[in-house]
């Protein structure tokens, strides 16, 4: 009988609380000071790096291959016979590649690596819907071809308080950053097709960007009876609780609706004043 784990790595901006006995796991980054390193939601807050961040930035990284190693040799120990893996986007992070190495070494589990092509909420719909899956009795096969599929229609949308730190984290991709900030020219940032930062749109202000990204998640989730929604910020309560309001039929008929600060490894690379914006379209 197969007992299936979903793992995912902590860019999906989920957190597990204590306690939960959802089949998911999160495989956290790591955020590197000079004086230090902090594993991602366990060892350090988002409210921490940014403060930190005033006199550094930090790297960050990839968990060595042991740690992941040593996740599925616990998930052996609990019972598990298969495994499916939802990455950050190839495009952005060298952690699917790792999950694809180890997953080859590893004889004691059936295990299925997925690239999201996506980054924060994107990726951890994904893993959410996945879950749902495994609660309701779906196979292994049956998950893998299901979250497979349903990779095109997860969706994250941001807009930055300042471009300096995806630019300075080389995380920038094909996203123009410099002219931007002189003219306060606001993008609007996704993943495209490929799994890499770009511009969907450019607006003047940060009160024009968040109106653009409600029409966005709107324009997408036309039609939609079913879908996961979330708004994310970095260090912007204020205007994430404007977004909602104004979102407020969308919010209420969401199945799965969240709201709350990025994850710290994602506030490195897009500093504070991020606002976001995510969906999943389930049907």
């Amino acid at each position: 009988m197969e007992k299936i784990l979903i793992i995912t790595d902590s860019c999906s901006d989920l957190e597990i609380k204590e306690n939960d006995s959802k089949p998911l796991r999160i495989l956290p980054l790591t955020i590197n000071f000079t004086y230090g390193s902090y594993r991602d939601r366990v060892d350090i807050s988002p409210e921490e790096v940014y403060k930190q961040m005033e006199q550094e930035i930090p790297k960050t990284s990839i968990p060595g291959p042991q740690v992941l190693k040593n996740m599925l040799y616990q998930a052996v120990e609990e019972g598990f016979t298969h495994v499916v893996a939802i990455t950050v986007s190839t495009g952005l992070s060298g952690t699917n590649s790792m999950f694809e190495t180890v997953a080859k070494d590893y004889q004691n589990l059936t295990i299925a690596v997925i690239n999201s092509l996506n980054i924060a909420c994107g990726i951890g719909f994904l893993a959410v819907y996945a879950v749902n899956l495994v609660l309701e009795g779906f196979s292994f096969d049956e998950i893998v071809k299901k979250v497979e599929n349903r990779v095109p229609y997860s969706k994250a949308y941001f807009s930055l308080g300042t471009l300096k730190y995806l630019r300075e984290g080389g995380r920038i991709g094909k996203v123009s950053g410099y002219v931007g900030d002189l003219l306060k020219i606001k993008p609007i940032i996704s993943c495209d097709e490929e799994g890499i930062y770009y511009s969907v749109a450019k607006v003047r202000g940060r009160k024009k960007s968040m109106r653009k990204i409600i029409d966005l998640v709107r324009e997408g989730l036309a039609g939609a009876k079913r879908y996961y929604l979330t708004i994310s910020h970095g260090s912007a309560y204020e205007e994430a609780v404007e977004i909602k309001n104004a979102m407020m039929d969308l919010v209420e008929g969401a199945e799965n609706f969240s709201f709350g600060q990025i994850s710290p490894v994602l506030g490195v690379h897009t500093g504070p004043g991020l606002i976001g914006v995510g969906f999943l379209k389930n049907s």
